[in-house]
């Protein structure tokens, strides 16, 4: 783990010459921990801080940090960010979608799905954010459990996935199933402190306390 994909989602077309927030969208390839954060606009001013913080709610070390093209991550700042953290930045080539294909399956499953389409002004960029840091992504990494494909060769040689119910699970438990997965937890994480964040709740309990906080923040 430690490899994540990253990508930007605007929310809804301008309203009245304003464009709306934006959402910054990162998954780790490997366990499939998520990380969404939120800003008022791309520029480095609102972006550099949310994208730090984003980096720290990870449970593990980030070792690479891959983007498309855009200039609001490919540029000096966030290279130097990156740089301090030890963290390699890598971007996906020009006109191959499918290279950042994991991060933009979750844009639509994930922060649509929550979010929707319509515009949010960009004044509710630190509402937002603090929903998704204190509701959403706890229940995504802990309560929402994900398909891990398995990798079968058919008669031809060929490589073909597998999505098996028996391989559902939460990015939490993914994470714990990884051989000797203690070992990527960055210092001062442990296990027992995880074990109760995923266990405060139920699955159920938290999309209730979630929804309500959306409701809540929207209402």
């Amino acid at each position: 783990p430690g490899w994540l994909r990253v990508d930007t989602v605007h929310q809804g077309d301008p309203r009245d010459g304003k464009a709306g927030l934006y959402h910054i969208n990162a998954v780790d390839t490997v366990t499939q921990w998520q990380v969404v954060g939120c800003v008022e606009t791309i520029s480095e001013r609102h972006l550099l801080p949310v994208l730090e913080a984003m980096l720290h709610q990870f449970p593990f070390r980030i070792r690479g940090f891959h983007s498309d093209n855009g200039s609001e991550y490919i540029n000096h700042r966030v290279a130097g960010m990156l740089e301090k953290l030890r963290v390699e930045l890598t971007k996906s080539r020009p006109r191959r979608s499918n290279d950042n294909a994991l991060v933009e399956s979750k844009n639509g499953s994930v922060v649509r799905k929550h979010l929707g389409y319509a515009h949010i002004p960009a004044r509710g960029a630190p509402a937002v954010n603090a929903f998704l840091r204190e509701h959403l992504c706890p229940y995504l990494n802990h309560h929402r459990p994900c398909f891990f494909p398995t990798v079968e060769l058919d008669a031809k040689g060929r490589q073909r996935k597998r999505y098996r119910y028996q391989d559902l699970m939460t990015p939490y438990d993914k994470l714990k199933s990884l051989p000797e997965a203690g070992q990527y937890l960055k210092p001062g994480v442990s296990w027992e402190h995880l074990d109760r964040l995923a266990g405060s709740v139920s699955d159920n309990e938290a999309a209730r306390h979630m929804n309500e906080a959306r409701e809540k923040l929207f209402g």
